[in-house]
């Protein structure tokens, strides 16, 4: 049960991951390549324009409300050409946010704030990705909250089993 639960894991994060990179890319978009599962989070590269990709991946444990329809909600750090090795955060939902809000990130009381475009989000101070980055190492469990554009808030519970070692197999990625 447990293999077939992270093989389902694993095949949505590689749908997940190629619409994004096929919506963000103005040039032919080409899978993306699963590098390797760890428990919760995978790792992943893809080819762009503008150079290689790499990132970490992961669906979250539980939803809330449990009674909508949430579409595809995932959470990823990434690592893009010309960053030096820098990991992005960046929280994806299957909605749009609610207009000019924030989404919180908590990391086992440790609490951040990122701002919405859309369907998405990013951190609000870029000086503190480090630090979300060294607490998902730290920590076990995150909660990300938001709001939908109806006024729904929402609420997504990861495991961070498996960060660590996600991010040691994607450190040298963009150089391989």
């Amino acid at each position: 049960m447990k293999n077939t639960v992270s093989k389902f894991i694993s095949a949505i994060a590689i749908a997940l991951a190629f619409s994004i990179f096929v919506m963000a890319s103005s040039a032919s978009a080409q899978t993306p390549n699963r590098i390797k599962q760890f428990k919760a989070w995978g790792a992943y590269s893809h080819q762009s324009a503008a150079g290689k990709i790499c990132y970490i991946l992961s669906i979250p444990v539980k939803k809330e409300p449990g009674d909508r329809d949430h579409g595809d909600v995932f959470f990823m750090l990434s690592q893009h050409p010309g960053q030096n090795g820098a990991l992005e955060p960046q929280f994806t939902v299957g909605y749009p946010f609610q207009e000019s809000s924030k989404v919180t990130l908590n990391i086992d009381g440790k609490t951040f704030t990122m701002f919405t475009r859309g369907s998405n989000a990013w951190m609000e101070n870029r000086a503190e990705e480090s630090q979300v980055i060294a607490a998902m190492r730290a920590g076990k469990d995150m909660v990300v909250s938001g709001f939908s554009r109806r006024g729904t808030n929402t609420k997504y519970t990861y495991s961070l089993a498996g960060v660590t070692a996600s991010l040691k197999e994607i450190q040298n990625c963009a150089g391989s």
